[in-house]
């Protein structure tokens, strides 16, 4: 499980809107220059992201704005995602360019076999995240609620907000 702590700014019935900050660790990796992980973390250092996550067995009531709450979501969800939403498209759109270029001859078919492809693995990619939207399994959750509400809220309230 992956965890990180938040600040709820929302709350549904079964879910809450969680804000975290993102953190770089760039600063002890040895590829920083050559990373486009670590251009985008400067570019975006700071900033918060807003994410909506699951109760489970929690009631809504014992939560309220600005409570501090730990998060978790499982590994393989974070990996099984970052498959689907990078591959599924690459994948689809190497295989419409594949099939347009077997009908037809030409740079302009393959380019539209390949675009039509990417378009439907895009289509595929929002027809999964609608079927996995409420399956625990796949989502955040919350872990724990923050008794004092001081652990963490330098961290979360030290940046300046930025849209």
């Amino acid at each position: 499980m992956i965890t990180e702590t938040g600040r709820v700014v929302g709350v549904e019935d079964n879910a809450l809107w969680v804000e975290t900050i993102r953190r770089s660790t760039c600063g002890s990796c040895s590829a920083q220059k050559g990373c486009g992980q670590g251009l985008m973390n400067k570019a975006t250092d700071g900033r918060r992201n807003q994410l909506r996550v699951l109760l489970g067995s929690q009631s809504a009531e014992s939560f309220h704005i600005d409570d501090e709450v730990e998060i978790s979501i499982p590994e393989r969800a974070l990996i099984g995602g970052a498959m689907m939403v990078y591959l599924l498209p690459l994948i689809t759109m190497i295989v419409g360019m594949g099939a347009a270029s077997q009908y037809a001859v030409g740079d302009v078919a393959a380019a539209v076999g390949a675009l039509f492809g990417f378009v439907l693995g895009m289509a595929l990619v929002r027809l999964h995240a609608a079927y996995i939207h409420n399956k625990p399994a796949f989502q955040a959750t919350v872990v724990a609620k923050s008794q004092s509400g001081l652990i963490n809220s330098i961290a979360i309230n030290a940046a300046p907000y930025s849209e």
